[in-house]
C-alpha cells in the first residue's frame, strides 16, 4: 500500500486506534502496549510522509503567439508530467531575434497563457534558448525539476537545439506535439484571407461576385484546416462536471474566433456572475452569415477546444444556435445572459430579430463592459498590415513544417 498518496491512513487509523482502546477497556485488558511509543511512533511515520511527499514542479516556455489549441493541449500534456505547472512567456524581443515579429504583444500573451486552465505560474520575458544562465535560474528560484517541450525540433538561428543543455542534465520531458495547427497556419488563412479581400475589391461589379465564390473556394482549399476532432480530445479539455441544483449558471455566448486576450477577460468578468458558466460556441455557417465567407478563420471544433480551456469556463455548447430562446434558458437552467460591449464591426443581423430577446423579456439580459477593445477582425490586420513581413517570414516556416510532416513518425501518448 501507498501510505504517501492514501488518505485512509491520516483519516481512519486514528479512529480505528481509538476503538480498539475502548474495547480493551471494556474488556479489562491492559492498554499500556497499545499506547507505548512504538505505535504512536508508527502513526508519526505515516503522516511525516504524507507530509513530505514533494511535488514535482515542470517548467514549459514558449511564445504563444495566436494562442490556439495546439498551445493548450500542450501545456496539458505538460501537466500531467507534473504537480505544479510554470510556463515561461518568451520576451517579444527574442521572437523578434529568432522567428521574426510577433503578432501579440507580451501582456496579449500573458493573458493568454494565465487563462489556461492547467497552468499555476507564468515567467515573463523568458529567453527563447535555455541557457546555462537560465537553467540554473529555475532549479533554483523556481525549484523546477524537469523542462519540458514538443517532439518537434526548436531549433535556434545557428541550428542548434534549444533545449540541448536541459537534455544534457537528464531533466528534459518530452510531450507529443499537436498536429492540424499552429501559428505559421494560422497567419498562413489571415493572409490567403487579406489576398481574397484584395482580389475582390479590384474587380468590376459584373464580375466580383464569381470571382469572390472561386476565392473563396481556392483559399479554402489551400488553407483548410486539417485538425481532425476526437471525442477523446473534448473530454481531456472539458471539466467533466455540470452545475449542482442551486447553481446560479450563467451564459455568454459567440465565435471566439482566433481567441485572443479580449475573450479571456470577457469570460473572466461574466463568471463573476455565478457559480457555473456555460458558452456558447456559433457555428462556422452563423459566423459566415454574419461577417462574410472568409470568416471563421478557425473551424468549430478549433474554438470550441480554445474556449474549453480557459480556466474561467466550465461548459461549452458546441454549435450553438444564434438566437438565446426560452427552451435553452430552461434546459441549461440559465440564471443569467451575459453580453460585452465590443464585438465585430461588421457583423450584421440583417433582418433577424433580436438574439436575446427572451432573455430580455424574461430580466435575466446583462450588458457588460469589455475590459479590451481586441476583435478577431483588429488582430487579423496586425498581419495584413505588414504583409510582406509576414509572408517572408511564413515561407520559411512552412518550408519548416513541411519537412517536419514529411519526416515525422509515430509517437505514443498524448
Amino acid at each position: 500500500m501507498d501510505f504517501e498518496s492514501n488518505n485512509w491512513i491520516g483519516e481512519r487509523l486514528p479512529r480505528l486506534f481509538g476503538g480498539v482502546m475502548l474495547t480493551a477497556a471494556l474488556l479489562g485488558v491492559s492498554t499500556s502496549y497499545l499506547t507505548g511509543p512504538h505505535l504512536l511512533t508508527n502513526l508519526s511515520i505515516f503522516r511525516k510522509k504524507k507530509c513530505g511527499k514533494k511535488r514535482i514542479r515542470v517548467y514549459m516556455d514558449g511564445c504563444f503567439d495566436l494562442m490556439h489549441y495546439g498551445h493548450a493541449n500542450a501545456i496539458r500534456q505538460a501537466k500531467t508530467l507534473g504537480d505544479e505547472l510554470i510556463v515561461g512567456v518568451v520576451s517579444d524581443e527574442e521572437i523578434v531575434a529568432n522567428k521574426g515579429p510577433p503578432v501579440l504583444c507580451m501582456e496579449e500573451r500573458l493573458a493568454l497563457v494565465s487563462g489556461l486552465k492547467w497552468v499555476d505560474e507564468v515567467i515573463a520575458n523568458a529567453p527563447y534558448a535555455i541557457t546555462e544562465d537560465f537553467m540554473k535560474h529555475l532549479f533554483t528560484e523556481h525549484k523546477i525539476d524537469y523542462i519540458i517541450h514538443g517532439d518537434d525540433p526548436c531549433l535556434l538561428p545557428d541550428g542548434t537545439d534549444a533545449y540541448a543543455l536541459a537534455k544534457q542534465a537528464g531533466r528534459y520531458k518530452q510531450i507529443k506535439r499537436t498536429e492540424g495547427v499552429s501559428s505559421t497556419d494560422i497567419v498562413g488563412r489571415i493572409l490567403s484571407f487579406s489576398q481574397d479581400c484584395s482580389n475582390s475589391s479590384l474587380l468590376g461589379k459584373d464580375d466580383s461576385m464569381n470571382q469572390v465564390h472561386a476565392d473563396e473556394k481556392m483559399s479554402k482549399i489551400d488553407h483548410i484546416s486539417s485538425f481532425l476532432p476526437t471525442s477523446r480530445r473534448i473530454v481531456q479539455f472539458s471539466n467533466g462536471k455540470g452545475p449542482g441544483p442551486n447553481a446560479r449558471v450563467v451564459y455568454i455566448d459567440g465565435a471566439f474566433d482566433l481567441f485572443h486576450a479580449g475573450h479571456v477577460e470577457i469570460l473572466r468578468s461574466a463568471r463573476q456572475f455565478g457559480d457555473f458558466f456555460l458558452v456558447g460556441v456559433y457555428t462556422d455557417g452563423t459566423i459566415s452569415e454574419l461577417r462574410g465567407h472568409q470568416y471563421p478563420l478557425m473551424n468549430l471544433h478549433e474554438r470550441s477546444l480554445s474556449v474549453l480551456a480557459c480556466r474561467y469556463v466550465d461548459e461549452v455548447i458546441i454549435g450553438a444556435p444564434w438566437e438565446v430562446t426560452g427552451d435553452m434558458v430552461t434546459t441549461f437552467n440559465i440564471s443569467v445572459v451575459v453580453h460585452g460591449t465590443v464585438s465585430e464591426r461588421n457583423s450584421s443581423t440583417g433582418g433577424k430579430h433580436d438574439p436575446y430577446a427572451v432573455p430580455k423579456s424574461m430580466g435575466i439580459f446583462r450588458v457588460i463592459e469589455s475590459p479590451k477593445d481586441i476583435t478577431t477582425t483588429s488582430v487579423a490586420q496586425r498581419i495584413i498590415a505588414n504583409h510582406e513581413i509576414y509572408v517572408k517570414r511564413n515561407t520559411k516556416k512552412e518550408a519548416s513544417e513541411k519537412k517536419y510532416y514529411a519526416e515525422k513518425q509515430y509517437v505514443s501518448g498524448d
